[in-house]
């Protein structure tokens, strides 16, 4: 089994801060890209960021200046740095994953139970 578990979600103002982690855990052999959606209440799940193994990031134009993504193999660990956080980023936040667990098989789709994140005005 492996799991994924974020952290970090809360409430903040508008102009603040927050740093989300997930760590994935578990019989895992290799991780390929990692990435932090949202969905907002009444909206579809939309990828925030990505990263892959080697580093490169993409985000979605919205957050670009304002959030980070990072990633720690050794740790198995996806953070997201989140600043001058707007009221329009509030909703639930999900780790996602692609992780291979056995050497003879492709990687696979894991998710976070998702953790809320809610900015105020």
């Amino acid at each position: 089994q492996v799991q994924l578990v974020e952290s970090g979600g809360g409430l903040v103002q508008a102009g603040g801060s927050l740093r989300l982690s997930c760590v994935a855990s578990g019989s895992i052999i290799w991780i390929d890209d990692m990435n932090w959606y949202r969905q907002a209440p009444g909206k579809q799940r939309e990828l925030v960021a990505g990263i892959t193994v080697g580093g490169s990031t993409n985000y979605i134009d919205s957050v670009k200046g304002r959030f980070t993504i990072s990633r720690d193999n050794a740790k198995n660990t996806v953070y997201l740095q989140m600043d001058s956080l707007k009221p329009e980023d509030t909703a639930v936040y999900y780790c996602h994953a692609l992780i291979r667990r056995s050497v003879t098989r492709p990687s696979l789709d894991h998710w976070g139970q998702g953790t809320q994140v809610t900015v105020s005005s």
